[in-house]
């Protein structure tokens, strides 16, 4: 038998993790004396306690690891948990590579420019929300103020007299594939109780209630200005997706944080949370 020093000496384990095993039941001592308390092992127990170190060096849970044992290490089981924890490592590699990748875009544009942007982009998850919006193609810029107005004006109408109450933010969305300044593709919506009815209204410039769909990865900024700035956002949000290995893959949507449109005092500053969802770029 071998004290539990010499044991710790043979497996290069320390006592205290020796004693932390034995306490999950992963490896426990083949004696120990009544008297002083002293733990005695074997060199028989070597090849457990190796099995014990491969597998938490592969990230495997130490209360795992001892279920493991106890079944005498099933092959189905131990492979399919060594597949699992393959894809979790790949993922956090790419996840890795990924925030390189915004640190030296970053790096790239301090030295560029000397300063830094007044846009800080985040990566997020956003859920679904249901909506009641009205969409409508603007002819040109010049005539964006009055023709959201007008879709202003129709939506809140028409919620008012349905006795539907918005509960969220109102919501631009830009149905654009890429920076235009005429025919813009552009739907006025607001976020509305989940109870809801579907309703699509027939005509030019219809009421619609939908489901805005959620989204897995979209680009985030915060726009604190005026509200006719919001292009220099939707601009950096863009440079940012190319510089960072991902493509566009869905509409603009512009987000009110202020409260609403028509209740903001004009050339008053506001703050409107800009996103694209966003897919990496399989072009390497």
């Amino acid at each position: 038998m071998l004290r539990i020093g010499d044991f710790s000496r043979f497996g290069q384990v320390s006592v205290r993790m020796l004693r932390h095993y034995d306490g999950l039941n992963l490896i426990k001592p083949i004696h120990v004396d009544p008297v002083t308390d002293y733990r005695y092992y074997s060199m028989e127990q070597l090849p457990r306690l190796n099995q014990i170190l491969v597998l938490k060096d592969f990230g495997i849970p130490l209360e795992k690891i001892a279920d493991l044992l106890e079944q005498d290490l099933p092959l189905e089981e131990l492979q399919q948990l060594l597949r699992s924890k393959k894809l979790e490592l790949s993922q956090q590699i790419q996840d890795t590579q990924a925030q390189i990748n915004r640190i030296s875009a970053r790096l790239v544009q301090l030295n560029r420019e000397g300063l830094s942007s007044p846009y800080d982009v985040i990566v997020k998850s956003v859920p679904t929300y249901r909506i009641a919006s009205v969409r409508h193609t603007v002819a040109s810029l010049p005539e964006m103020p009055k023709d959201r107005g007008m879709l202003i004006h129709k939506l809140y109408g028409w919620l008012k007299q349905q006795k539907i109450s918005a509960v969220g933010c109102e919501t631009v969305i830009y149905h654009t594939s890429g920076y235009t300044t005429t025919d813009i593709d552009m739907e006025f919506g607001i976020v509305i109780p989940e109870t809801s009815e579907p309703v699509s209204e027939t005509g030019q410039d219809k009421v619609t209630i939908r489901h805005l769909p959620a989204s897995d990865r979209v680009a985030s900024i915060f726009h604190s200005g005026m509200i006719q700035d919001i292009t220099q956002g939707i601009a950096a949000l863009f440079t940012w997706i190319g510089t960072n290995g991902y493509v566009s893959s869905g509409s603009i949507r512009e987000i009110h944080l202020f409260g609403a449109e028509t209740m903001r005092v004009r050339e008053q500053p506001v703050v409107i949370e800009l996103q694209i969802p966003i897919e990496i770029s399989d072009i390497s």
